[in-house]
């Protein structure tokens, strides 16, 4: 995945997609890195044990507790759902935020503040001595993934609408990487204080996208296509073009902005609903299907579930050029159903095998990316030029909004089960 900025052309939209894509689909894979790897790390966090000396060290192969353990469920005194909290609700204020006065803030000091808090996460993470401190470092990776998010969404506003592929589908590998990245170096001995610490390279990828890879996008009436080429490669460091383009989100009126936002109800509410399902399992559930017939240990099963989830995730957010969904509410519909069988299986602990919930996790994935590519690719065909970087960052609020209710909830409901069993 080598710098095109000399190479690139840009196609029109009936073409489809750029000739060399690269910088979108690891800006995706590198935002949203820290997020993942912060959820996957989630059981770590709450359950880790301290050693006499000034490190922390966490057991990446606890012993799975004997059958008689007095807890049905294994449970951490703080539910999985904190951690959540933490990794989203800043996000769902930036976002909520954003459609107000974000765009005034030029897109540069927005990438290079959530590189940097991307990098601080994992070495706060890695060195904390308590799981408050832990929790600050969670909220780094958040504060970086939610300002990355809407930055970025936002910028594809000026750029082929395929784009908005790529991006998706980096999204989609972030999740697959960072789950199997954590599991498979925590599996291999790594204590997941040096499995964070190396992870110190994502961030720097990230700013080294923006400002060396990705181009500016090229004027609306070039003087030739010598001149477009020239522009073509200029790289987004030093200029701000798109600030600057007629018609952009800053030039709209608050009235406008909120007619916009009633006509984007129809794809928001469907993709609430699907975030808040699946989140809901994830942060809520994964921790309380615990099954005590298998090698795994608790916490290798929570990171299971985290990676085949991910894995679901980078495989619909990826098949856009294979099948576009219109109608998202459908998908909405069928993670509910995911919720509803698998909190019944917490309750009634009717599934015999963890390959069965496996399967059922995967498939969750593949719904939730699903519902993110096609809702954001929906919203850039039906929008107009001048209303599409104020939808794509309105928009965003989306899955926050149905994590952060997710989370929420999942609280009492740990409390409730742990105290039962």
């Amino acid at each position: 995945m080598g710098g095109c900025a000399g190479s690139r052309r840009r196609l029109s939209d009936s073409e489809g997609e750029y000739s060399c894509p690269p910088s979108w689909e690891l800006l995706g894979l590198c935002n949203n890195f820290s997020y993942v790897v912060m959820l996957s790390a989630a059981h770590d966090i709450l359950s880790h044990e301290r050693t006499s000396g000034n490190q922390s060290h966490v057991d990446p192969s606890p012993t799975p507790i004997p059958d008689n353990s007095s807890s049905r469920f294994d449970c951490n005194s703080v539910s999985t759902a904190a951690v959540l909290l933490a990794d989203i609700l800043p996000t769902l204020v930036i976002k909520l935020l954003a459609p107000l006065g974000l765009h005034l803030l030029p897109y540069s000091p927005r990438v290079l503040v959530s590189g940097i808090c991307a990098a601080g996460s994992f070495v706060l993470v890695a060195f904390s001595h308590s799981v408050g401190t832990s929790l600050c470092g969670v909220v780094l990776a958040s504060i970086s993934s939610g300002l990355g998010e809407v930055t970025f969404l936002s910028l594809t506003a000026f750029y082929p609408r395929a784009v908005i592929s790529w991006w998706s589908s980096g999204t989609g590998g972030a999740g697959l990487l960072g789950a199997l990245s954590y599991l498979g170096l925590t599996q291999a001995g790594l204590s997941p204080q040096h499995t964070l610490l190396s992870m110190l390279g994502v961030p720097a990828v990230l700013l080294a996208s923006y400002f060396l890879l990705l181009t500016s996008p090229e004027p609306q009436d070039p003087g030739g296509e010598e001149e477009a080429e020239s522009a073509a490669r200029q790289p987004l460091i030093g200029t701000e073009a798109p600030e600057s383009k007629p018609g952009s989100s800053s030039s709209l009126s608050f009235q406008e902005r909120w007619t916009v936002f009633k006509g984007l109800l129809w794809y928001i509410v469907p993709l609430v609903v699907v975030y808040f399902a699946e989140y809901f399992i994830n942060q809520g559930l994964f921790e309380l299907l615990f099954f005590r017939n298998t090698s795994l240990s608790h916490a290798q099963q929570y990171r299971w579930y985290q990676m085949l989830y991910q894995a679901g995730v980078f495989a619909s957010r990826s098949s856009l050029r294979c099948c576009q969904i219109r109608f998202t509410w459908a998908l909405a519909l069928l993670q509910c159903l995911n919720l509803v069988f698998l909190l019944a299986d917490v309750w009634f602990g009717f599934l015999p095998s963890i390959y069965l919930v496996f399967l059922i996790v995967l498939y969750e994935g593949l719904l939730g990316g699903a519902a993110y590519v096609n809702t954001f690719h929906n919203i850039a065909l039906e929008t107009s030029d001048e209303h599409r970087e104020f939808a794509m960052a309105a928009t965003c609020i989306s899955d926050t909004l149905g994590i952060s209710l997710s989370g929420l909830l999942a609280l009492p409901l740990h409390d409730f089960l742990c105290q039962l069993s």
